[in-house]
């Protein structure tokens, strides 16, 4: 009875529901705002879209022919520069190989030029090319003589392009080409600039040679399996005709072009209107019949698989290439941004009508649901501060006091677990269970930090505790907005450690670009350490100098939320995870305040100034670990330049290497001679 006589009370603040409101106003504006609106839209928008698309598509198309044929005339015009070069300069060895050295710094996107020429033949390397991708230098010698036809055609006067991907599992391209009388020349070069200019929007472009193979794709899977697609029928037609470039709308099915879009993503869309769809699909079958006798087509996919595009296409003047670029036609009609203004206009006009109906009603609904719309934006961003009192005796103001308490509770709940993470889990886009990631993962932790502790001990008695508190707590908040600067998580405080990660609950875009972050912020935690000890009074008991180690690992990690039913915390676990752990406690012995792994030193290792330590066998791995202090950034004037200048500005001690024993405190390294 209790329960009873509550929710009636609540039931009497509500004078006028707001549901009898949305209802009058919703209903009148869908059947006459939307109705006629979507109507009036698709007749108005559909050519004026249509011409839009397919002049935007031939000149992205025109664009990338352009830059293609740049790209390929480029390397061939350098390559004959550097035989021409070598040819005249056969006699001077040192002349020969500093103009290779050179030609190679200049042209690093070049891996390899051969040539053959009056009974003499020469394969120049550039062997920073193969050694920076990790490719055996033999592949390129290899590859050339498998390609002896091509070379034979080059000889009759052919210039022509190949795939030379599936041979070195790297996007590369070949050319040959002929070279004065009875001679042939050919050029290896990698394809990721003419790749990367073949993104425009929603417009993807590839580039196909003469016999039908894919050189350049957004899909590296296709240029890396040497997919041919000669034999499709778009393809061969463009071949047969004497046009230089044309657009035409064709229907194809096969996977190059459907890849070139990614399909929307339906979400609760889709769910909604599965369940509607038996209700609702008669009206639509109406609608068709309605739409054709205003002339308005509308456009189905025929089969299954196949998608309807523009596509447009040009041959380029090197060796018969051609680059087509597509967009799906469907995808024209998302971008009706063309004929905003049309349908402001019209929608300003419709509800110009609806608002003598409405008026009286927007005034309690539109104040309140502002201010709650704002607040529930600034809970989205991490913002829980939320301080507005209404009057209204409604659902919203129910809905007002509900708020408040959330806010309060939130904020509570913000401060003792990482606020994005939280954001991200209110959100629902943290969900229990984990994910494979590829992060890194740092650790860093206080030197001397029980020393430090016994010391506060001795000096400040029961008053020890809130100083030392204090004292990590100025540490920790200049570290945690190091970690919060570069995109970083904070995963937990352990005692004086801080564990965070890069690339797990968010990314940058690549795990190369949250390795980098995440040395930067190790880079910066020194710098505000040095600040922060410059600062402080020596002997000062109550505010010591603080110096940690950093040990960071990059890999494939477990990331998710871990715990029970009563308490989770989202974490990340894995064996990189313990690496990064371990890699941290040889920060001390080595002398030095920040470590990598060797997985992070090769996707970044070249971003940053770095010193080999000496390479560490770890429990459980069966080869050596190499690990790598870290330096400065590469090219920064400022800052230390050498790992003594580290320590010099540090105070670390350099210490020698053979009386270094880490096996002394756990057993689970040992000490051996690096190598490069």
């Amino acid at each position: 009875m209790g329960s009873k006589k509550t929710n009636r009370r609540e039931l009497d603040k509500i004078h006028f529901s707001i549901g009898a409101k949305l209802i009058t106003i919703i209903s009148f504006i869908v059947v006459f705002s939307l109705g006629s609106i979507t109507a009036l839209v698709s007749w108005l928008v559909y050519n004026d879209l249509r011409i839009t698309a397919e002049e935007d598509n031939f000149e992205t198309n025109r664009r990338s022919a352009m830059e293609a044929e740049a790209v390929l005339t480029n390397v061939r015009s350098n390559s004959r520069i550097l035989i021409q070069t070598i040819t005249s300069l056969s006699a001077k060895g040192n002349d020969m190989h500093e103009s290779v050295d050179f030609f190679f710094a200049e042209n690093p996107q070049i891996a390899a030029v051969y040539y053959a020429s009056g009974g003499e033949d020469q394969l120049l390397i550039n062997s920073r090319f193969f050694s920076f991708y990790s490719i055996d230098e033999e592949k390129a010698a290899s590859f050339i003589d498998s390609q002896r036809a091509s070379l034979a055609r080059s000889v009759r006067g052919e210039t022509l392009l190949q795939n030379a991907s599936p041979h070195f599992k790297r996007s590369l391209t070949a050319m040959f080409f002929p070279w004065q009388t009875g001679g042939a020349g050919a050029v290896l070069f990698s394809s990721d600039n003419i790749n990367n200019n073949f993104n425009f929007g929603v417009n993807k472009s590839f580039m196909l040679n003469s016999d039908g193979d894919i050189l350049a794709h957004a899909d590296y899977e296709f240029v890396r399996e040497g997919m041919n697609i000669a034999e499709l029928d778009f393809i061969r037609a463009i071949y047969e005709t004497s046009d230089r470039s044309r657009q035409q709308l064709i229907e194809t099915d096969f996977g190059v072009s459907q890849s070139l879009s990614n399909e929307i993503d339906k979400g609760i869309v889709s769910l909604v209107w599965t369940k509607l769809k038996t209700q609702v699909q008669p009206l639509f079958d109406k609608i068709p019949v309605l739409l054709a006798r205003f002339n308005i087509k509308i456009n189905k996919k025929t089969d299954e698989g196949s998608v309807r595009q523009f596509m447009a296409f040009t041959k380029l003047n090197t060796a018969g290439a051609v680059v087509i670029t597509g967009i799906e036609y469907n995808k024209v009609f998302e971008g009706i941004t063309a004929t905003t203004r049309r349908n402001i206009y019209l929608t300003i006009a419709v509800l110009c009508i609806s608002i003598i109906f409405i008026w009286f009603f927007s005034k309690t609904i539109s104040i309140p649901l502002r201010s709650l719309a704002a607040a529930a934006s600034g809970i989205e961003v991490g913002k829980f501060n939320y301080d507005m009192e209404l009057k209204t005796r409604d659902e919203i103001g129910v809905l007002n006091n509900s708020f408040k308490k959330m806010c309060s509770a939130l904020q509570v709940f913000g401060r003792f677990t990482n606020r994005e993470i939280a954001v991200k889990a209110m959100r629902g886009e943290i969900k229990p269970g984990g994910l494979p990631k590829h992060g890194t993962v740092f650790f860093s932790d206080i030197r001397d930090f029980t020393a430090k502790s016994e010391s506060f001990t001795k000096e400040f008695g029961d008053d020890a505790s809130d100083r030392i508190v204090f004292w990590l707590n100025e540490y920790f908040t200049q570290m945690v907005e190091c970690v919060e600067k570069t995109n970083g998580v904070v995963d937990k405080f352990i005692g004086d450690a801080v564990m965070a990660h890069w690339g797990t609950a968010y990314t940058d875009g690549s795990p190369r670009i949250d390795a980098f972050n995440c040395i930067k912020a190790a880079l910066m935690m020194r710098k505000e350490l040095y600040f922060m000890n410059a600062k402080r009074k020596k002997a000062d008991p109550s505010n010591p100098s603080i110096r940690i180690g950093c040990g960071i690992n990059t890999g494939i990690v477990t990331a998710g939320q871990i715990g029970s039913d009563r308490r989770m915390e989202y974490t990340v676990i894995g064996d990189p995870v313990n690496l990064a752990s371990r890699i941290e406690s040889l920060t001390k012995p080595l002398g030095v305040d920040i470590l990598i792994s060797e997985d992070t030193w090769n996707i970044v290792g070249d971003k940053f100034v770095t010193e080999e330590m000496p390479s560490v066998t770890v429990k459980g791995k069966e080869k050596p670990v190499r690990i790598f202090a870290v330096v400065n950034f590469y090219g920064e004037q400022k800052g230390p330049q050498t790992l003594d200048e580290v320590r010099s500005l540090l105070g670390f001690e350099t210490p020698d290497m053979k009386d270094v024993d880490v096996n002394a405190g756990e057993l689970k390294y040992s000490i051996g001679e690096g190598s490069k």
